[in-house]
């Protein structure tokens, strides 16, 4: 155990990151590889990969990569938390562009390019940059902020709606617009801005044969193909409370996606619906200490990319268990730390860092703060002892 007395940067580091959110973070991880095992094996089996743990071991050496990532990235200031955010953005949308043109084709979309799906990378970069834009625009309201942010978001959407990857996309808006309600936007912005979401959604239905199945088959589920949310569901009820028991479930041999998108189906028929309530228990215990470290701290940008970051991660993961549910349409979106997938895997973890580093405690700044409140203290008291003498 680290001592308080000890002068060195892991000492500092472990004394002012928060704790109770690292170790939540670092049971998601492992709580991950558990269900994996539970849920892949069938998987492997059915796409006929003969080694059963393929997916568990991939994503067991994806781990370790992960941890040096997220605790790497903590150890940051805010201000080379912009600059890599901003190095990483640039490189996402670069390679976003390139799988317009070189990616493998997917379910009718380009999202992969030698194996890396770069929006997942983006997704972090961009509210951080955001966050920038806008904290500037609260500190130096005669800079454009907020045009670089409307500009930032159009370039990012409007790649992610190319290839087409709509569940990133409204991700990322939505994200973008509660940052931009937390700078202080005029009610005429957010009704023009939701406007032209509203707009954006019916023709993506209207127009995009993809859209409009994976809605019909949420609104108009009769006559229409509902398999995955249907065995989802009915992995749900077939759990209970208390589940089968680990390796005992049998919805998984038929789920398609039952290391994936749909993971938590399998958790509930074999741990039961108590277990999955952990697991979401601890979503919810990082997303509040996010917010609440948003609501304490003063600085700007600290605030507002703290705040998103930490919305980011919650409306993935509420997106992924409303799915599952069948409260949404499918969107193809991961759980963060417990679904397969390297680059999601790593892309939370980076975004997390960061959480984690903008969240740091910083002693010696609040001592020097301090020491700047007592210095003017006494010059206004001296002020006022001059004054009445």
């Amino acid at each position: 155990m680290a001592s308080r007395t000890e002068r060195s940067a892991f000492n500092a580091w472990w004394w002012t990151v928060d704790r109770l959110m690292l170790m939540t973070i670092l049971a998601l991880m492992l709580t991950g590889i558990v269900l994996l095992l539970a849920a892949s094996p069938a998987v492997a089996e059915r796409i006929g990969i003969s080694d059963m743990f393929h997916f568990v071991n991939r994503q067991a050496m994806m781990i370790p990569v992960a941890l040096m990532v997220m605790i790497g990235i903590s150890f940051l200031s805010p201000q080379s938390i912009r600059r890599l955010a901003l190095v990483m953005f640039l490189i996402s949308i670069a390679l976003v562009a390139a799988t317009l043109l070189f990616g493998a084709e997917v379910k009718g979309s380009r999202r992969w390019i030698a194996g890396i799906q770069p929006s997942e990378f983006l997704k972090p970069a961009f509210v951080v940059l955001a966050a920038w834009l806008f904290s500037e625009n609260v500190k130096r309201p005669d800079v454009p902020a907020n045009i670089l942010a409307m500009l930032l978001l159009a370039c990012s959407a409007g790649l992610l709606i190319l290839q087409p990857d709509f569940g990133q996309t409204m991700l990322i808006s939505i994200v973008w617009g509660a940052l931009f309600f937390m700078a202080g936007l005029h009610w005429f912005w957010m009704v023009g801005l939701g406007g032209v979401g509203v707009v954006g959604i019916v023709a993506a239905y209207q127009f995009i044969p993809h859209v409009t199945s994976r809605i019909d088959r949420f609104l108009k589920p009769e006559g229409t193909d509902t398999f995955q949310v249907d065995v989802a569901r009915d992995a749900f009820l077939s759990g209970g409370w208390l589940g089968k028991g680990p390796g005992e479930g049998t919805y998984k041999l038929i789920l398609p996606d039952s290391h994936t998108d749909f993971i938590m189906a399998v958790t509930g028929e074999e741990f039961g619906l108590l277990f999955v309530m952990v697991v979401v228990a601890m979503f919810a215990l990082i997303v509040l200490r996010g917010f609440w470290h948003a609501y304490k701290v003063e600085d700007p940008f600290c605030r507002f990319a703290t705040a998103g970051l930490t919305l980011l991660f919650g409306m993935q993961s509420s997106i992924n268990l409303m799915v599952n549910l069948h409260m949404m349409p499918a969107k193809g979106m991961t759980l963060p730390f417990i679904s397969y997938g390297g680059s999601s895997l790593i892309s939370v973890a980076y975004g997390m860092g960061m959480v984690l580093a903008l969240t740091r405690r910083r002693p010696r700044t609040d001592m020097l703060e301090s020491a700047f409140s007592f210095r003017d203290r006494r010059a206004q008291g001296a002020a006022g002892i001059g004054l009445s003498s």
